[in-house]
């Protein structure tokens, strides 16, 4: 045990002593926790909205600054029936234009599709349905307000969202983020720690002491491990007290199945560095071929019921998509522990098959 820990103290000090890796270890997932929290969003706002009114009354006036006090418009101009609306897109005039012809009065006569007309820019069709959805609610909270009769009624029904009634995007990202960090900064430290040993040669000399390999590998991971969980407590404590994500369930059921998932991705390291050769193939492996899956697959920011039939199938081999699930149902939804039984099941399942492969491989690469 004092030889494995000192072997365990020497990648301490291995690591304390280059500090880029510890800007990457411990500087990387506070940057990214922050810039996805408050940066990616996909919520629209800050809408620009332009009125084309070839007269200006009172209720057009009255319309008009309805979606001015809207968070998500900005009213960039009242125009002239003369003014093109092709015209104001392309001079960024405009996202959305709301167009009155000359005889809209909604007290007198039923309003029409040829009196008061919304046009959006659908080069971008899902922005452009939302904006148009948007403007629609404004405009029609506006004719309840003022009960007009003339106004083809709509159904209003009471929504409640539940668990996120801000529509809060970081209460969707954030387990996700943290998905992405912990697989991708485990793993890449990991294998490139020993194939870094592998490429100095010093690697045969830890193979010819007394310790056994399997004691030189888990001294290795260790320092990772314990990093590791202080990036998941530096980012639990941003996410509750800076992003104002709630931690609605258990914090031992949430620091439980990220240690699985930790140690996962450790395994999923040590893997790589048995097959690779070069640091720097290593970490192509590690950042390049897990970022994009995880992303994509791991119903991060896609949901996963979208994609066609293949890719739900071969989601299902992508650990993160079962550790943000459970994140999102313990952080998010404040569900009970048997609510994530599957996926813990999951987890440890491939833990311990990336472990037995792992350890498998490096064995026969000793022989």
């Amino acid at each position: 045990m004092k030889v494995f820990l000192a072997f365990v103290k020497k990648e301490f000090f291995h690591i304390f002593r280059d500090p880029r890796t510890l800007l990457i270890l411990l500087g990387m997932p506070v940057v990214q926790i922050i810039l996805f929290g408050f940066a990616l969003s996909v919520e629209i706002n800050n809408i620009n909205v332009a009125i084309i009114a070839p007269e200006r009354t009172e209720t057009i006036r009255q319309i008009t600054n309805k979606i001015a006090a809207n968070r998500y418009f900005t009213v960039t101009g009242i125009y002239d029936s003369e003014d093109k609306p092709a015209e104001l897109m392309r001079r960024e005039k405009a996202n959305v234009i709301l167009r009155f012809n000359h005889d809209f009065n909604p007290f007198v006569r039923p309003v029409s599709e040829t009196q008061m007309q919304i046009i959006t820019n659908a080069s971008n069709p899902n922005t452009a349905v939302q904006e148009t959805m948007y403007l629609q609610s404004v405009i029609n909270d506006y004719f309840r307000e003022k009960q007009v009769s003339s106004v083809t009624p709509t159904i209003s029904p009471v929504v409640r969202y539940l668990y996120n009634p801000g529509m809060q995007s970081a209460f969707n990202f954030v387990p996700g983020i943290l998905g992405l960090l912990m697989i991708i900064i485990c793993t890449m430290m990991t294998s490139v720690s020993i194939v870094r040993e592998k490429e100095t040669g010093t690697m045969e000399e830890l193979l010819v002491s007394p310790v056994k390999p399997i004691n030189i590998i888990l001294a290795k991971m260790v320092p990772y491990f314990a990093l590791s969980c202080v990036n998941l407590v530096t980012i639990l404590l941003i996410s509750r007290f800076v992003l104002n994500v709630p931690v609605s369930g258990s914090i031992f059921a949430i620091f439980g199945i990220s240690l699985i998932y930790i140690i996962l991705a450790l395994a999923l390291g040590m893997l790589i560095s048995s097959i690779v050769k070069t640091q720097v193939a290593a970490m192509l492996i590690s950042a390049m071929s897990l970022m994009l899956p995880v992303i994509i697959l791991s119903g991060m920011i896609f949901p996963i019921e979208s994609a066609p039939e293949f890719f739900r199938w071969l989601s299902c081999i992508i650990p993160a998509r079962w550790y943000i699930a459970a994140m999102r149902k313990l952080m998010i939804e404040g569900l009970p522990i048997t609510y994530v039984i599957k996926e813990i099941v999951i987890l440890c399942g491939m833990a311990i098959t990336l472990i037995s492969i792992s350890l498998l491989k490096f064995k026969n690469r000793l022989e």
